[in-house]
């Protein structure tokens, strides 16, 4: 269980986040979703100690994280963030090891390399293992980093849920592989020792694929919980300023929203 209890987050005189408390469950898809500037990924870097908090803290499985030793924790709380810059070029096979470098010292084990092989070929990524990071396509090299980040949290740990946090995870992706990797972190966030937390800005793809949504407007949460309750007009004019339209695809019977901008004049 990942609880977030009263978080502040400052800017200067700006409140970004401003007192937000909410609770993750395992085993289910939460997205977080809202405008830009609402607090997204601040919350994000917030639940997963990327930023500190002013007030509020936040719990993994009932204890603060705030004094873990960021070796310990990154053992079990993997982080894929929105641009990941890599120095130096470095054959995919390595860039995705360094996903197992909290879990030894020196050389890895076998354990490590398996896992290696393993996630590469998840992401569907093995067949570049020996190509240099710098050679890759703006998407490539995002699989390569989902592929790394899994690599962290990939296999149980004894008596520790595993978090993984992704901020706007879907950029570079065509609309493919948006599907695709939207698909297998469902899948791995269906484990009952897994919390995922993800920022999309793909309100259709927020609907298809979480199984809950907290919707923030400026740094505070406007709504939280299935998406059926998040999305109705009122919220989305709100935080949006858009009118939705919600459609049915006949084919699949499930929901599709269109969008207004209610202060667009007619031509």
């Amino acid at each position: 269980m990942l609880t977030a209890d009263n978080l502040v987050f400052r800017a200067g005189r700006r409140v970004l986040i401003d007192c937000v408390s909410a609770r993750f469950e395992p085993a289910r898809l939460h997205l977080v979703i809202g405008p830009n500037g609402a607090g997204k990924s601040t919350l994000i870097r917030l639940l997963s100690r990327l930023l500190r908090p002013a007030a509020g803290q936040v719990l993994y499985d009932g204890n603060d994280i705030a004094h873990r030793k960021e070796r310990e924790l990154a053992q079990y709380r993997a982080v894929l963030s929105q641009a990941v810059e890599v120095a130096f070029s470095l054959p995919i096979r390595e860039l995705v090891l360094m996903g197992r470098y909290p879990h030894f010292t020196g050389r890895p084990g076998a354990a490590d390399l398996q896992i290696c092989e393993e996630v590469m070929h998840y992401f569907d990524v093995e067949e570049m293992a020996d190509r240099s990071y710098g050679t890759l396509s703006g998407g490539e090299k995002q699989r390569v980093q989902f592929a790394r980040v899994l690599a962290q949290i990939w296999r149980p740990l004894d008596g520790a849920t595993r978090l993984l946090f992704l901020d706007e995870p879907l950029t570079f992706l065509d609309i493919r592989h948006q599907l695709d990797f939207m698909e297998k972190v469902r899948a791995f966030a269906s484990q009952k020792d897994v919390v995922v937390v993800g920022v999309v800005h793909d309100l259709n793809l927020a609907v298809q694929f979480a199984d809950r949504l907290l919707l923030l407007h400026e740094g505070r949460i406007l709504a939280d919980g299935a998406t059926t309750d998040v999305l109705t007009a009122e919220h989305l004019r709100t935080a949006f300023a858009v009118a939705p339209v919600l459609l049915t695809n006949p084919a699949t019977g499930k929901a599709h929203l269109a969008f207004e901008n209610p202060a667009a004049s007619p031509q």
